[in-house]
């Protein structure tokens, strides 16, 4: 094999992982993207209280804009009295799914390791 094949690949590689890692850094957005994933669209309220417990509204709103503006959410104003905003996830965001569930796995894994240790 080409020596510099392999070096250009793995390059690609090493930037394709940086890039995923800044987009999804921190404790919160997997959380976010996971309750999105399980019970749909939500307001930021219910974000807040019931599904990423824990989180400030500063917090919260930050990590928001962040995935809105990497194309893995949609935000919705909705036209009501008072103005409520929603959340969902994107098509795109669906490629995610597969990280969350290995990530998942391997925490489940990991904590019967550490506490049968």
């Amino acid at each position: 094999m080409d020596e510099n094949v392999c070096i250009e690949t793995s390059k690609e590689n090493m930037l394709a992982l940086k890039d995923s890692l800044e987009l999804l850094s921190g404790k919160w957005k997997f959380c976010i993207l996971l309750s999105l994933y399980i019970y749909g669209s939500q307001r930021f309220k219910d974000l807040l209280a019931n599904s990423v417990g824990g989180i400030s509204p500063k917090v919260l709103s930050k990590e928001l804009q962040d995935l809105e503006n990497n194309l893995l959410i949609t935000r919705t104003v909705n036209n009501t009295k008072p103005v409520t905003v929603t959340y969902a996830l994107t098509k795109h965001a669906a490629e995610t799914q597969p990280v969350i569930n290995a990530l998942i796995t391997f925490g489940k894994k990991h904590r019967s390791q550490i506490i049968a240790k």
